[in-house]
Order: C-alpha cells, then structure tokens, then sequence
C-alpha cells in the first residue's frame, strides 16, 4: 500500500483551505473553501473601483482599482469577493480571466490586468477594398460577440 499524500495548509493556486484528520471545525474551512470556489468560479465583476461600493450584495465581485481606499487599501489589482457580508481578497494569477459587466468585456491578468480595445476601422485611403475592410469588419464584429472587445 502507498503512503498517503501530504498537502501544506492550502491549495497551491487560490489558497484553499485544505482539511486534516481529526481537524476540529472542518465545516469553518470547508465553508472558506466554497466561498472562494463561488467566487472564483466563471468569475465575472461587476466593475473596477477604488473603493468599496456603498451597498454591496453577497456574490458580487469587483476589480480593486491602483491606490484603493477603505476597506480595499492595500489590494490593489486583487478581486474583491462580497461573500457572508465580508471581504474575501483574492491575489491575481497570470491567465486569471474574469467578465466586467460594466464594459460586456473580458479581461485577462497577465502581470497586470488587460482588455482588448477595438482597432480602428480602416477608412479612406486612395484604394479601398471593399473585400478587406468587409472581413475586418466581420472580425472586429466576432470578437465583439464573444467579449473581446467592448460592445460598440
């Protein structure tokens, strides 16, 4: 028979709570547990703020905004998860990707957090091709469908 696996206190990525043999109060960690796998979950925001938002629902998400204030001070760039009417403050991971309802728009942390912006449409010229500035368009208009880039 092998021997059984040893973990540290948390999960490596998110920091999850993880259980011990006879642990008192597992139902505390386990909660901590499903809470931030609710948060994290297909994670959308509802916007980027610099400060928290005066009535806030539990579930709802944001994006912590540089030079944060109140209770955010200090987590820059972090999501800031209302769960149990508490702050849980998770850190970004390069290739975390959330959805900002504010702007219909997916970001992605890479070092920092990004968004696509929309490339100008080609206009003008001495030659237009139609073809070329068609499929543009159709690309810009896909990538706009999926989040991409913001709605127009």
């Amino acid at each position: 028979m092998s021997d059984p696996v040893m973990f540290e206190s948390t999960s490596p990525r998110f920091a999850l709570p993880l259980l011990y043999s006879g642990q008192a109060q597992k139902e505390v960690f386990v909660n901590e547990a499903f809470a931030l796998t609710d948060a994290l979950l297909h994670c959308s925001i509802e916007s980027e703020a610099g400060a928290p938002p005066a009535s806030p629902a539990d579930g709802q998400n944001w994006l912590v905004a540089a030079g944060a204030t109140g209770d955010w001070a200090g987590f820059d760039q972090a999501l800031a998860c209302r769960q149990g009417g508490n702050w849980i403050f998770v850190p970004p991971r390069d290739g975390m990707q959330v959805f900002d309802i504010s702007l219909g728009q997916a970001r992605i942390f890479y070092g920092s957090w990004k968004k696509a912006l929309p490339p100008a449409e080609p206009n003008g010229g001495t030659t237009v091709d139609l073809e070329a500035r068609a499929a543009f368009s159709q690309l810009a208009a896909a990538l706009r469908a999926v989040g991409i880039f913001p709605p127009v």
